[in-house]
């Protein structure tokens, strides 16, 4: 499967920027959520990589293939990229049978391909069928009814499965009726001969067209393939079909229509149907919101087997954090347009780039405590929680002076470069500005409607990040609390805790029960605390807190 690359992909609508300066590489046989809130700009880069939507600018190359370049005039339609998309409605005819939608779009497809056989390909498959009769017998009569009656349909779908049949090789297989000999074994004999001949004289016809067959029985001439504009035939497409059936478990409900499936049933056909053409890239745009948090779960594990299988690549797009972080190899974060964060999905919970990467990813959200301070030695000596003192320790040598520094020389940068594009005639200004993240401090009295002043940011604030199942409950622990609220699930609990106004959210691990209004002490532990920086919302350090 091939790797993606984005260069520099712009797609807006007059100022609105849906997607700013995009560039990343999804690699091969990956699996990478497109995530973010609801008008990130998450689906319309999906689109744009697929075709369905037309970039402003930029450049998109699927495996060795430019698919779209702008200065270069190219746009490859989508139906020329080889790629399946999975919607979030199932979109199945209502009229047809699943058999009928799975091989609705196979039965249009009109290109060069190899020519093949069909013929060699199903006396092959029925001679292989063919050298264990007494296992053939008992996968057949496994399908009898309690009077010993075969049901033909049943044995059908098994022989399908068993050996890897078309319906039409299966039923062939089945009118042989060698589980009805008294000798089994010399009739299956009798029948491999008759079928070996027949295979012989197929490939001594393309013999003397000065042409061979290959093990997959397509027709090579002086060693090359013998290519066609053709369709696919009835036993390519019911081959096709047998074989995404099995991949997603839906090889018994060929004859039923889409109202007499489930909601799960219903996404496995549309699953089936988009892997029926053996796209490239397979592409999912929130394909499990319409289904119940039950089936979601088991459609999350189905999604990771089905990768696996397949080897191909994904792109999925969700809202929903927790399919993110179970699903993907990488997690593509973006708010606004931008992309704020590209990595695996531990990297991007545990090490965020930004506050609103911190904000985004987790459940329960993360804590997040307003501190001052200053560098000395090693630490930064910190104020937080109504005057508690703290030394915040990175895990990795830090000098704040060379950080801010750093930063102040990034923005300087920034801003040259939007100052040239704003000399540029041709370039459109982003109406929709990107700001520094707006986080949430939880407090016992919060009055969200009173008016506010706004403080005045220096490079001395800070925010400090801490994970719920960092906030320890330890009879030991430095920081007095009280329980404000207490959800036992069984295994865990989710509390919030009040030191003083404010509020902590701690996950403890046990079956520990918690009274409302319960005195506790609380620890901040582990070398995974975050220091961010207030003025630009940048991540600055991990470490440990002190107190």
């Amino acid at each position: 499967m091939p790797e993606i690359k984005l260069r520099n992909v712009n797609k807006r609508w007059g100022k609105f920027y849906a997607v700013e300066n995009l560039s990343m590489d999804i690699e091969d046989n990956s699996f990478i959520t497109l995530l973010g809130p609801s008008g990130c700009g998450k689906t319309t880069t999906l689109r744009m990589i697929a075709g369905l939507e037309t970039p402003t600018s930029g450049q998109i190359t699927i495996g060795d293939r430019v698919v779209f370049d702008s200065e270069a005039g190219i746009n490859v339609p989508a139906n020329k990229r080889k790629v399946g998309f999975l919607f979030q409605n199932y979109a199945l005819w209502p009229n047809m049978t699943v058999y009928q939608n799975i091989s609705f779009g196979l039965s249009n497809i009109k290109e060069e391909m190899q020519t093949r056989d069909d013929e060699a390909g199903k006396l092959s498959a029925l001679i292989e069928a063919l050298k264990n009769p007494k296992e053939l017998v008992a996968t057949i009569k496994d399908c009898a009814d309690k009077n010993g009656k075969i049901d033909v349909k049943k044995a059908r779908l098994k022989l399908i499965d068993a050996y890897t049949l078309s319906m039409y090789s299966a039923k062939e297989l089945l009118g042989f009726g060698i589980q009805d000999s008294a000798d089994y074994e010399l009739e299956a004999a009798k029948k491999t001969t008759e079928l070996t001949n027949r295979l012989n004289d197929v490939i001594a016809e393309h013999k003397a067209k000065g042409e061979t067959l290959d093990a997959e029985f397509g027709v090579l001439k002086d060693g090359k393939p013998v290519m066609s504009v053709r369709k696919l035939s009835k036993e390519e497409v019911d081959l096709s079909v047998r074989r995404v059936s099995r991949i997603v478990k839906i090889g018994m409900f060929m004859d039923r229509y889409p109202a007499e499936l489930s909601g799960g049933q219903q996404q496995r056909v549309a699953i089936a149907r988009t892997l029926a053409p053996e796209p490239q890239v397979l592409f999912m745009d929130e394909p499990l919101s319409n289904l119940d948090a039950k089936l979601r779960l088991e459609m999350r594990y189905e999604l990771q087997r089905l990768h696996v299988e397949t080897g191909s690549t994904f792109v999925y797009v969700t809202h929903d954090q927790m399919e993110a972080m179970t699903l993907a190899t990488k997690i593509c974060l973006i708010n606004n347009g931008v992309l704020q964060q590209y990595e695996a999905p531990l990297d991007v919970y545990n090490r965020p780039n930004n506050l609103f990467v911190a904000d985004f990813v987790g459940n329960p959200s993360i804590n997040f405590i307003e501190a001052r301070g200053e560098q000395k030695g090693d630490g930064i000596e910190l104020e937080l929680l109504d005057g508690m003192k703290a030394a915040f320790i990175p895990n990795e040598p830090l000098t704040l002076k060379d950080w801010f520094e750093k930063r102040d020389e990034q923005a300087r940068i920034a801003a040259e470069s939007l100052k040239e594009k704003l000399a540029d005639k041709s370039y459109v200004e982003k109406g929709n500005k990107d700001e520094v993240f707006k986080y949430n401090i939880a407090k016992v009295d919060d009055d969200e409607f009173a008016v506010k002043e706004e403080p005045v940011i220096t490079d001395g604030d800070f925010v400090i990040g801490i994970r719920p199942e960092a906030v320890k409950v330890d009879p030991a622990g430095k920081i007095n609390a009280t329980i404000y609220g207490a959800m036992p699930t069984g295994m865990e609990s989710t509390i919030k805790a009040a030191v003083g106004n404010f509020l902590l959210t701690s996950v403890t691990f046990g079956n520990t029960l918690y009274q409302i209004g319960e005195e506790i002490k609380l620890d901040l532990a582990g070398k995974d605390i975050l220091l961010f920086d207030r003025k630009s919302g940048q991540v600055v350090a991990a470490g440990s807190l002190r107190f």
